[in-house]
C-alpha cells in the first residue's frame, strides 16, 4: 500500500514530466541554414548552437542565451545562504564559476547572467535551468548542506536553494 508521501512524489514527477512548459526563448522551429550570434559569437549549425568559426554565408542573429540576457529573463535561480557561505564565500563562488565554465565549453547557451548579494545571501541567475541544477548538485557534492529544487507549475524556471 502506498503512503501519502509516495503518492505526492508520484504526482510531482508526473507534473514535471507531463506539464507543458512555456518558454518564449525556445525556438518553435529550427533555424534555416547556418547562423551566428552577433553578441557572443556562438554558431548555429546542424540543429544546435556550438562554439566554432562562423561560416561566411551565415546570417547574424541573437542566440537564445543572449536574448535572455538582453531581456533580463533568467531560466534558473540559485540562492546560496548560511553560515558556511559567510565564512567561505569566495570558495563557494569559485565552485559556481567552475561549473559554468565546464558547461559553457560544451554548451554555449548555458551561462551565468548575474551574481548578486541579497540580504546576506547570494543569488546566481542562469540562462538555462540545467545549469542551475548542475550548480546545485556541485555545491551539494563539494560542500554538503541542503539543496532544494523547485519548478513553478507550468513554468520553465528552476529555483535552487543551497544552504549550509
Amino acid at each position: 500500500m502506498k503512503t501519502q508521501r509516495q503518492h505526492a512524489v508520484a504526482r510531482r514527477r508526473e507534473q514535471i514530466l507531463d506539464a507543458p512548459r512555456q518558454d518564449a526563448y525556445r525556438a518553435t522551429e529550427k533555424t534555416r541554414g547556418p547562423a551566428h550570434c552577433r553578441e557572443c559569437g556562438a554558431v548555429y549549425a546542424r540543429g544546435r548552437w556550438a562554439w566554432a568559426a562562423a561560416q561566411p554565408d551565415s546570417r547574424a542573429t541573437l542566440c537564445p542565451a543572449c536574448r535572455r540576457a538582453r531581456d533580463g529573463m533568467p531560466a534558473g535561480y540559485v540562492s546560496l545562504s548560511g553560515a558556511f557561505l559567510r565564512g567561505h564565500r569566495e570558495e563557494v563562488l569559485r565552485r559556481v564559476r567552475r561549473c559554468e565554465e565546464a558547461e559553457r565549453r560544451a554548451r554555449p547557451l548555458q551561462r551565468i547572467l548575474e551574481v548578486r548579494e541579497r540580504g546576506g545571501a547570494v543569488v546566481v541567475t542562469t540562462t538555462d535551468s540545467h545549469l542551475a541544477r548542475r550548480i546545485g548538485e556541485a555545491l551539494g557534492k563539494s560542500f554538503k548542506g541542503a539543496v532544494r529544487y523547485r519548478y513553478a507549475p507550468g513554468d520553465n524556471r528552476l529555483r535552487v536553494e543551497w544552504s549550509r
